[in-house]
């Protein structure tokens, strides 16, 4: 019985609801989260985790559509490229041009929910399934990497740190998934203006169907914005309560 109920302990404290951070925790990794999507070098180093998100988007858009999965590419200059068999066109196709930049705001979103109802070690191990699968499918050597390395972080917080460095690494993640979620939409636009990027996800939804690929980067950048604001809402929730 003792057995038992020890086992049962252990289970509640993995996934059950861990108490609410201190306050500073939601706005201090917001700060953050910010200044890192807002800077040089340390951006263009971090963005590797929102290029993983990315080709993971149309990775698994293009399995749950039918279409088969050959593999993912990720590169030192933080671009990526997921290749999959199936129907040129067609709404399989469509769905698989389109999920990948608003992969990590929909992520971000979704641990901004585990995060408000306090469930940060099953947050924890969503992420490392997410690396699993997404390392079974990458084909260079950069990219195994790049998700290795991800993963080693991941690990060593779960399985080291206690449940404060725990939350403020979860919240830092969290939040850099939400605004870097943005920021590649912002860029893209940009290269698109200066008439650079023209095979880029918006230009190959064009081509797909014929609306125009400045309503899917309105589509997109909606989706980003819609994302940050109700995850981040989430997020700072706890320091908003009297």
């Amino acid at each position: 019985m003792n057995e038992a109920t020890a086992e049962l302990d252990v289970l509640a404290g993995l996934f059950g609801a861990q108490p609410d951070p201190s306050i500073p925790v939601p706005l201090v990794t917001g700060g953050v989260a910010l200044l890192l999507v807002l800077s040089g070098a340390p951006w263009r180093m971090a963005r590797n985790v929102i290029t993983i998100v990315h080709e993971a988007g149309h990775a698994l858009i293009a399995v749950l559509a039918g279409r088969r999965l050959q593999g993912i590419k990720l590169h030192s200059d933080t671009s990526g490229v997921t290749v999959s068999r199936g129907k040129p066109e067609g709404p399989g196709m469509v769905l698989t041009a389109l999920a990948g930049y608003p992969a990590p705001g929909i992520l971000g979103l979704a641990f901004a929910s585990l995060l408000a109802a306090g469930r940060i070690t099953v947050l924890l191990a969503l992420a490392a399934l997410l690396l699993l699968g997404v390392l079974v499918m990458v084909r260079n050597a950069y990219g195994v990497l790049s998700v290795v390395l991800t993963a080693a972080g991941l690990a060593a917080v779960a399985l080291v740190a206690g449940p404060q460095v725990q939350a403020w690494f979860i919240y830092l993640i969290t939040w850099f998934l939400l605004f870097g979620g943005l920021r590649p939409v912002i860029e893209l636009q940009i290269k698109r203006r200066r008439g650079a990027a023209r095979d880029s996800d918006a230009d190959q939804l064009a081509r797909l169907t014929g609306v125009p690929a400045a309503l899917w980067m309105l589509m997109l950048g909606v989706l980003a914005v819609t994302c940050l604001f109700v995850g981040g809402a989430w997020l700072l929730e706890p320091a908003l309560q009297p």
